[in-house]
């Protein structure tokens, strides 16, 4: 393996061309930078699929957006700046917001020789995937322009016990983990395995076929699943539980 030794005088922004889109003006280095092994067979091609993401900033010249197919432009909700008993949150520990009012909505789509409208009116409330979308700064707000496939559900209230998941997403509410071992002891926070497992106390119309027609989901409302780890997205709910909501293929099986 080549080793290279990087230091403040060998950088300079002319020898950074394979990243496309980075401005030279937008680039620091400090003025003490560490060794850094670099293998043999690393090319410039290999820095290519770096993406640097940031909010791009309409113009106050663009006095509106109209979203194009089956994109909606969403408002997003300003992230918490205090506790539920007033205790001011640093930046660090406001959450960030998955969720916004639709402000504008694209026309649809066409699947086969069916025209699909969009699955959310604007002025409603809806929760999202996480990283889904591209941010906008417009009219000094926060937005995000993201296909409709990417939202999760509808959210009218502040408890996520009541979103109504889209498509083919199902909403469940995660099982309590487990508080002893098999031999009776008690296990700590951090020892307590994240459960698999939940209820399901909502789900969506189904995905639509090649025709445009909805199918119905089969995993049923009420039932007992095992659902893949890391899948979908996490929420807490008021009443303390664990909820997930994330697509009918994430389910592996349903249990009795």
């Amino acid at each position: 393996m080549a080793t290279s030794q990087l230091t403040a005088s060998s950088i300079s922004t002319r020898n950074l061309p394979s990243f496309p889109g980075l401005r030279p003006s937008v680039v620091k280095v400090g003025p003490s930078v560490g060794h850094c092994r670099v293998g043999s067979v690393l090319s410039q091609r290999s820095f290519r699929g770096l993406v640097v993401k940031a909010a791009t900033v309409v113009a106050p010249k663009y006095t509106s957006i109209k979203p194009l197919g089956d994109r909606v432009l969403v408002k997003i909700k300003t992230a918490e700046e205090k506790t539920d008993g007033g205790i001011l949150l640093p930046t660090t520990a406001q959450t960030k917001p998955q969720g916004g009012e639709v402000v504008a909505i694209g026309e649809g789509k066409t699947v086969g020789k069916s025209k699909v409208d969009i699955s959310v009116k604007t002025g409603t409330q809806v929760v999202y995937s996480k990283y889904a979308g591209t941010e906008l700064d417009f009219n000094g707000s926060k937005h995000l322009i993201l296909k409709d496939d990417d939202i999760v559900g509808i959210l009218e209230t502040d408890d996520v016990k009541d979103l109504k998941p889209l498509n083919d997403r199902v909403l469940i509410k995660v099982a309590e983990a487990e508080q002893k071992t098999a031999g009776g002891l008690l296990l700590t926070e951090a020892a307590k395995e994240k459960p698999s497992i939940g209820t399901v106390i909502a789900v969506g119309p189904g995905p639509l076929d090649e025709e445009g027609n909805r199918k119905p989901l089969s995993v049923p409302q009420g039932s007992t699943v095992m659902f893949s780890k890391y899948a979908g997205n996490d929420f807490k709910g008021k009443d303390g539980f664990d909820y997930i909501a994330l697509r009918a293929s994430d389910v592996m099986a349903v249990l009795s």
